[in-house]
């Protein structure tokens, strides 16, 4: 089970190395539940990135209010890891709160900006852009 937020951030805060980073990445990504093959629909693809990427958003009843309930995949574990950081960022958030929060300054807080390729950079942009445009969908069919 992927940890929350919180303790992904605490849990950077102490790896000082950038292999010790990525590798922690990719234990986030192997901590998500594996997306069925039938949920991996063009749909759900985000484009942009340069590995394969699925992400599916819906809304799920809470107390106060709808919020974001995420999953995702990718065939690269190391993106697969990113997904999980959005996930774990994005999980929860009403759609106004989803459309506020921006994946990649948390990588940025991860101390992930000077070490990610322009790639993957842009790919993890790609990925914020799809959430926030899932968040605006929901929001308006809520």
């Amino acid at each position: 089970m992927l940890p929350k937020l919180d303790a992904i951030i605490e849990n950077f805060e102490i790896l000082d190395d950038p292999y010790d980073r990525y590798e922690y990445v990719i234990e986030l990504g192997k901590l998500m539940p594996k997306m069925p093959d039938e949920r991996k629909t063009e749909d759900r693809r985000v484009f942009g990135c340069e590995s394969q990427v699925w992400i599916d958003t819906s809304l799920e009843e809470a107390q106060s209010a709808p919020v974001l309930t995420l999953s995702g995949d990718s065939d690269s574990h190391i993106v697969k890891g990113f997904v999980a950081l959005m996930v774990a960022l994005y999980q929860g958030k009403t759609p106004a709160e989803a459309m506020k929060a921006d994946g990649f300054d948390l990588l940025k807080r991860l101390d992930f900006g000077a070490h990610i390729t322009s790639k993957r950079s842009n790919g993890v942009r790609a990925m914020v852009d799809r959430i926030h445009q899932d968040a605006a969908r929901l929001s308006a069919g809520a």
